[in-house]
């Protein structure tokens, strides 16, 4: 297989044609090598336009809405981030290919298995890869100027929005069957928030997942 072919056909025929069009995020999808965080059944199918299975019954988001998410938060380099839902590795990659460092925190043994021997086999050195649940955060190391959920939340809790620095962007997909909203909440001062609904899409939901109507936001 061509995989470099096949890259450049997903960034030009499902993300670009989806309104990514920033030229730093079309270059690190081009750059991170997607195949490389898939597992060896699905390696054929790394850039097609579906959910790729991985352990523990979860799966890699599709392209597309990584590309989105990533175009969303604008990660710089010297930002702190905290990403909710390790996965393969993959996404904590791309994120880490901007930022000064990644944490990643996963309540699946063997995802954080997963994605710390893709990350290190990788290469990546700046994400630190952890077992916990962060479905409400990660305290020990907030604030963050970057928050990822990557997976669905009921409600978006309070306190993931309390862990970010002003200025900072949490990306979140909020909601439930049949439909979600990929929602990006920027904190605009100490307390304020602004959220904005940037697309809808539909996503495996967060082991853990709050579900409580007083963490709504």
């Amino acid at each position: 297989m061509n995989f470099e072919k096949a890259r450049f056909n997903m960034v030009e025929q499902q993300i670009r044609p989806w309104e990514v069009l920033d030229p730093a995020v079309l270059d690190l999808l081009m750059t991170v090598r997607r195949e490389e965080f898939v597992p060896a059944a699905y390696k054929t199918l790394a850039f097609a336009d579906i959910e790729i299975p991985i352990d523990s019954g979860q799966a890699m988001l599709k392209p597309v809405i990584e590309g989105k998410v990533l175009q969303a938060v604008q990660v710089k380099p010297g930002d702190s981030v905290l990403e909710v839902g390790a996965g393969s590795g993959y996404f904590a990659a791309l994120l880490a290919a901007r930022a000064e460092w990644v944490r990643t925190v996963d309540i699946e043994p063997e995802l954080v298995r997963l994605a710390h021997d893709n990350l290190a086999r990788y290469g990546v050195d700046n994400v630190i890869v952890e077992e916990g649940d962060a479905a409400q955060g990660w305290a020990a190391s907030a604030p963050y100027d970057v928050i990822v959920v990557s997976g669905g939340l009921p409600v978006l809790p309070r306190t993931l929005l309390e862990q970010l620095k002003p200025g900072g962007r949490l990306f979140a997909f909020v909601g439930e069957a049949p439909v979600m909203k990929g929602r990006l909440v920027t904190c605009v001062g100490e307390g304020q928030f602004q959220s904005e609904d940037v697309f809808e899409t539909l996503v495996p939901t967060l082991k853990n997942a709050p579900r409580h109507d007083s963490f709504v936001f």
